[in-house]
């Protein structure tokens, strides 16, 4: 990640620690989740259906999002001080909820294909990574919108 993401923030000469944790939760699951669809498109291009292998990718990625959502979560705080122990304020709260609801559409929009549309074309490991995909997006969604909000500052 970029350093200048973390110096500078334009309303309050600092980066809150909420929007640190939001770069670094968005920033692991883009590491992590590429690299296991990459690696389920590989393994399913080849015809190979191996169940027990698919668990495994998708326990080393979410085992790889924790670890850097862990080291990362610790670095921030660490050199946060009393901000990372602070609780959420009014704004804290405003940005969660709005970016909470941006994600629902998303989320909904995905399980409306996976549920509805998918099960007449597709089937298997297509569906249940078709899910997972619309999981993580809504996710890194919701962490892309508390980012802009906090870049373009609360106007409650």
């Amino acid at each position: 990640m970029n350093r200048a993401i973390f110096e500078a923030h334009p309303a309050e000469g600092g980066v809150p620690f909420r929007e640190k944790s939001a770069w670094v939760a968005l920033a692991a699951m883009a590491v992590a989740y590429s690299a296991y669809f990459i690696a389920m498109a590989l393994a399913q291009r080849s015809g190979e259906e191996n169940t027990l292998l698919f668990l495994g990718y998708f326990a080393i990625a979410s085992g790889v999002r924790l670890l850097i959502l862990f080291i990362g979560t610790v670095a921030i705080a660490a050199r946060s001080g009393g901000e990372a122990r602070a609780p959420a304020d009014e704004r804290d709260r405003a940005i969660a909820q709005r970016s909470a609801t941006k994600a629902y559409y998303v989320l909904m929009a995905g399980m409306i294909l996976v549920g509805i549309v998918m099960p007449f074309s597709y089937r298997g490991w297509s569906i249940t990574n078709a899910a997972l995909l619309a999981l993580v997006v809504a996710d890194m969604v919701r962490y892309g919108a508390i980012i802009v909000d906090y870049r373009r500052g609360w106007h409650g």
